[in-house]
């Protein structure tokens, strides 16, 4: 018998662009249809030369906007979330870390297409990174015209 999809613990990393406002949107509808918990994440990439509890107010206030907005969605369709903002050097980074940490069962992600190369990524870095490492499924929420999809599942 196949393994049921029902996910209990979902990660969305917000970020300023439609794609992430859109996983946002995606995973509250499936965290309503299966009872689960959301976190949302938006993480300040804090530059190597300063220590990272330097103060960035401008992105803390941003980070506070994004989480913000993630809430009143997630309250639109009565999900509980549960809001972080975190600092790293590398975003790509505390999104795997945050998967392992809080034992995500699936990171729903906004991906922004890039521009490529004939052969070159389809996602920028950070999704990129998300998807070869996060301990969970990851899927890749597009922009309007694209359709989301379940785009890799970890080993057992």
């Amino acid at each position: 018998m196949p393994r049921s999809l029902g996910f209990r613990n979902v990660l969305v990393p917000i970020s300023d662009n439609a794609e992430s406002e859109r996983a946002m949107d995606f995973a509250c509808r499936l965290a309503a249809e299966h009872g689960a918990t959301i976190a949302a994440v938006s993480v300040i990439e804090v530059p190597a030369v300063l220590p990272l509890d330097a103060h960035m107010s401008s992105e803390e206030t941003a980070a506070r906007r994004l989480l913000a907005r993630a809430a009143a969605i997630a309250d639109s369709y009565g999900v509980r979330v549960v809001l972080r903002i975190l600092r790293a050097r590398d975003a790509s980074g505390a999104i795997v870390a945050q998967a392992k940490q809080r034992q995500a069962e699936i990171v729903v992600i906004g991906a922004p297409r890039t521009r490529r190369a004939r052969h070159g990524p389809v996602f920028g870095s950070t999704v990129e990174h998300v998807l070869r490492h996060a301990p969970c499924r990851v899927m890749t929420i597009g922009a309007a015209h694209d359709v989301a999809s379940i785009a890799r599942t970890a080993a057992a």
